[in-house]
């Protein structure tokens, strides 16, 4: 018998990779042997199953970023690369139309990844490149809330927007100049870690 859990992790596996609007309530029941009746025992309405979809892998992801803040490293230009490269991941698999079906039909479920992402670059992220700048691995004449603002804010939006840069160009390339190389453009002289000495530093 399918439980919540088996629910929610198919329901984001086709809501992710063939976007949520086109994926019917029907499609799933069919896939998981149950019918649609015991999908809404679980949950209220399609919506209710996209938003806590949604939340589901928002949390997961949430879980590999603690860890990533967590762990003993101090350096914290580090940990801003390993948080968007777990990010890429994620996003290597979405279909494009699932972020846009989210702002179009989905206002509770896109409330909640567009909060997420917003505190995702602008308090973890942010806090991450101060105690980077303090440390003096970012130059001194960087505004950190700047570079914030230009590069990671909905980065998400860059890379799967008229445009899949992903599908175009590949994940690794992609995040490469995305993250990569837009970090490179603030460190100082003396900074390194293995992600730039791999790009030729």
């Amino acid at each position: 018998m399918a439980t919540k859990e088996i629910l929610l992790q198919h329901a984001i596996t086709k809501f992710t990779q063939l976007g949520s609007k086109h994926v019917t309530l029907d499609e799933i029941a069919d896939d998981l042997g149950i019918s649609k009746k015991t999908i809404y025992t679980f949950f209220k309405t399609k919506g209710d199953l996209v938003t806590a979809s949604v939340m589901a892998l928002l949390d997961e992801y949430q879980e590999d970023i603690n860890a990533i803040t967590d762990c003993k490293t101090t350096d914290a230009l580090l940990k801003v690369i390993l948080i968007y490269k777990r990010g890429f991941e994620y996003i290597a698999y979405f279909k494009p139309s699932f972020l846009s079906d989210l702002s179009r039909y989905y206002p509770k479920a896109n409330k909640a990844y567009t909060a997420f992402l917003e505190k995702l670059s602008k308090v973890t992220v942010y806090n991450l490149l101060v105690q980077a700048q303090e440390a003096g691995n970012i130059r001194s004449d960087i505004n950190v809330s700047l570079v914030v603002a230009i590069y990671f804010t909905r980065i998400d939006l860059l890379v799967l927007g008229n445009n899949n840069l992903i599908a175009l160009y590949g994940k690794e390339a992609t995040f490469h100049h995305l993250v990569i190389s837009n970090l490179r453009g603030i460190i100082s002289p003396t900074y390194t870690n293995e992600y730039f000495q791999s790009c030729g530093n």
